[in-house]
């Protein structure tokens, strides 16, 4: 690989980790093609991708962007997974990829230039999806005023519940 062909790759990557919220650095060492073309397959699917290069070349990659502080991890082999889209999901995908292949390890993850732990990482990947999120966001906001309104609604129905009462027993005294 010529030096032009390495600064073009390292130009590519390098906007690929500014357009990334969410990167994941991790060790794929004994997998598969096959089982490496799978979790591309699921990633693609959560507007994601991973990306496997030299470490030399991603640390040049790395450097002046919200995810500098995952170069200290490009050792051995590694290849990088970047979310442009919902973290969630690829954490997700990623979480599932590693429970069933054993090979596949996460070293370490940055969320918005923010360096994240496993515990996190593990905690981010058991998020409901957006979705979900704003469905019960939703169904919070919905709560709020359906509640108020049967509140205001008891003292007219109970008013109306004590009338009723009085008319019952004058009925009856009169019978």
């Amino acid at each position: 690989m010529n030096r032009d062909e390495k600064s073009a790759i390292v130009a590519e990557l390098h906007e690929s980790f500014n357009r990334a919220k969410f990167a994941v650095v991790t060790d794929y060492c004994g997998l598969t093609v096959s089982e490496i073309q799978q979790i591309r397959i699921e990633l693609r699917k959560c507007n994601s991708e991973i990306r496997v290069a030299k470490n030399t070349l991603l640390k040049r990659a790395v450097t002046e962007t919200d995810n500098a502080s995952l170069s200290d991890d490009f050792t051995g082999t590694t290849a990088v997974v970047m979310a442009y889209g919902d973290p969630v999901a690829s954490a997700k995908a990623l979480a599932k990829f590693a429970e069933d292949y054993k090979k596949f390890q996460i070293r370490s993850a940055a969320f918005e230039g923010e360096r994240l732990n496993m515990d996190q990482f593990v905690a981010l990947s058991k998020l409901p999806s957006k979705e979900v999120l704003l469905g019960q966001l939703l169904s919070v906001l919905n709560n709020v005023p359906t509640g108020l309104v049967r509140v205001l609604s008891g003292v007219p129905r109970s008013f109306l519940y004590g009338l009723q009462a009085i008319k019952d027993k004058k009925e009856q005294a009169d019978n």
